[in-house]
């Protein structure tokens, strides 16, 4: 059963979508709404909107929408029923007794469960006999009691049912263990351990729960490391090892690392701000993700080719999430793990010394292309200035490609006034090329062809518009429903999404709820977001008697055209058929 219509109505009059956002994301106001950078996309121009009347949001940019529940669900990987709660609580509220269907809460509850224990069992494995491998490896790289603990670090024994067996004894069912990815089945229906004789990272969220594990062979065998595919809590593109660290270090700097052990040394020095990926390359969501946390993200990656390949990638991620990026450069070309354990007692001030001296993304950047080049020679010169004036031409402050200029011209012997020229070459380029994408992707919008709720869109403009028209009136004016279904039947709708839209809303109106307190939970979030588009968008302005009458008789005309449309391609039969069926349905 769905939750009670007056427990979600009281539920976001107490989580002001305002307040709950605004610990995301930096809102300034603009009119009776609010505007800021979209935590869902990179972007640099605000299009994420709150609309303050109805307690909504939409993203122009990414076409995120929805209500406050969407809004927790998407920002903090909750089902609907954890984002209830998760504000119910918030609220001092209670859940009303047994009214809902929360299988997949009660699923993720028990990964949660199962996760948690399975650290504990990792962890005591390590300090069993069982275990000496493993905390050989770890005392092997230089790592105190303390920090084993701090981490939760564990060892899973070479057997392949030893966390199976133990799991099962708590009462967890083969599905549950699979379901957390903490084992497979095998073909003949039997589970067997995912990690075995592997030292284990426990991977924890923000609110202290253990989601996933990574884990590195003791062996030459492949994969070294292998990690928890993506479960119901747990989606490795959008999380980062140690963030519910780093987020409490006190400052609102990160620094990125590789792996899980250049984390742990780096965290060991005395930096508890540092995080890495997991087993993947920086994402978006990642970035975006560190946005949250901090305001510059300090790179700290191997310097070999895979490390400096990896560098480049995440300084344009970060640059797109709005951070401010510092790159290190480990000297001897040592990983940061390696580096830290040869100075010992001096770890902390030597690694601040290095943290000291590295410089931001656009030094590095032009440090590795000047590398490239002999500058001794005037060819060396032309192609390093033309490779170093397309990184200033991506940067977005006039004053710091102003400081670049000014460099470049000392460093080259060049004046400032031919580098400029060039720079505005090649800006007026990049703009007009972006100007082009924005056009193609605006097109693209207009036409419905990257709808992806609507894929009917594209093809039928003249109907969309008109039922998103009547769709609208009726969010807005519940209270005129009568006005519209005694001059438009469901069936004339020719977009099916729309149509269920349309029987859904009248529902709720004749059964005296609010129109939208649920759709949290009865929507897909693709789904969600389409409704509060349509609430919040320039058609939903023009709500008005005269228009929705213009709009109803758009679907009608529409609907008479395309029965025609219809007849003209049956046969004779066909007609004969529909003409005995529309006979008989009035006998």
């Amino acid at each position: 059963m769905p939750l009670p219509d007056g427990f979600l109505q009281e539920l976001k009059a107490r989580n002001d979508i305002s307040d709950v956002a605004s610990a995301y994301v930096n809102l300034k106001r603009r009119g009776r709404n609010m505007v800021g950078l979209c935590p869902f996309h990179g972007e640099k121009t605000p299009s994420f909107n709150i609309y303050t009347e109805n307690g909504s949001f939409y993203c122009f940019g990414c076409g995120v929408g929805g209500d406050v529940i969407t809004f927790v669900m998407k920002i903090e990987n909750l089902d609907y029923i954890e984002a209830v709660k998760f504000l119910a609580q918030r609220a001092g509220m209670s859940m009303p007794e047994d009214s809902f269907d929360d299988s997949m809460s009660s699923l993720r509850k028990r990964i949660y469960e199962a996760n948690r224990e399975a650290a504990r069992f990792f962890f005591r494995t390590l300090y069993s006999p069982n275990g000496k491998v493993g905390l050989d490896y770890f005392r092997g790289r230089a790592l105190t009691e303390k920090t084993i603990r701090h981490f939760g670090l564990g060892y899973a024994d070479p057997s392949r049912n030893s966390l199976v067996k133990h799991l099962k004894s708590l009462g967890f069912k083969n599905s549950e263990i699979v379901a957390a990815n903490l084992a497979y089945q095998n073909k003949s229906g039997s589970i067997s351990d995912r990690f075995y004789d592997r030292v284990m990272f426990p991977i924890i969220d923000l609110r202290g729960n253990v989601i996933a594990f990574g884990g590195r062979i003791m062996t030459d065998a492949k994969p070294k490391y292998l990690n928890t595919s993506d479960t119901p809590v747990f989606k490795k593109s959008s999380n980062l090892f140690s963030l519910n660290n780093a987020k409490n270090s006190g400052v609102r700097t990160l620094i990125l690392c590789e792996g899980y052990m250049d984390v742990i040394a780096v965290n060991q020095a005395g930096f508890e701000n540092a995080v890495a990926t997991l087993g993947t390359a920086l994402t978006s969501e990642q970035a975006l993700l560190m946005k949250r946390y901090a305001d510059e993200v300090i790179i700290c990656y191997d310097s070999d080719e895979a490390g400096q390949k990896a560098t480049a990638k995440a300084i344009n991620l970060l640059r797109n999430a709005g951070l401010l990026i510092r790159v290190i450069s480990v000297p001897e070309g040592k990983d940061p793990d390696e580096f830290l354990r040869t100075k010992g007692g001096g770890a902390h001030d030597a690694f601040k010394n290095v943290i000291d001296s590295s410089g931001n993304d656009v030094e590095y950047r032009l440090g590795k292309l000047r590398g490239a080049y002999n500058l001794e020679f005037a060819d060396g010169k032309v192609a390093y200035l033309g490779e170093a004036v397309k990184i200033l031409a991506g940067l977005d402050n006039a004053i710091e490609q102003d400081i670049y200029v000014s460099k470049l011209s000392k460093e080259v012997g060049v004046s400032t006034d031919a580098i400029k020229q060039q720079l505005k070459k090649i800006s007026g380029k990049r703009l007009r090329e972006i100007s082009r994408e924005n056009f193609r992707r605006l097109q693209t919008n207009l036409s419905g062809r990257g709808d992806r709720q609507n894929t009917e869109r594209y093809a039928k403009p003249r109907s969309t518009t008109a039922e998103e028209g009547v769709l609208a009136f009726i969010i807005n004016n519940p209270d005129r429903l009568s006005f519209v279904t005694s001059r438009l039947d469901a069936d004339k709708f020719q977009i099916e999404f729309y149509r269920k839209l349309y029987l859904y809303f009248c529902e709720r109106i004749k059964d005296g709820k609010d129109i939208l307190s649920s759709v949290s939970g009865e929507f897909t979030q693709d789904e969600v977001a389409r409704i509060y588009r349509i609430a919040n968008s320039d058609v939903a302005r023009m709500s008005n008697e005269k228009t929705v009458l213009e709009n109803i008789k758009v679907i009608n005309d529409e609907y008479v055209m395309l029965k025609t449309a219809d007849v003209a391609n049956s046969s004779i039969d066909d007609i004969q058929e529909q003409l005995r069926r529309l006979k008989d349905s009035h006998q």
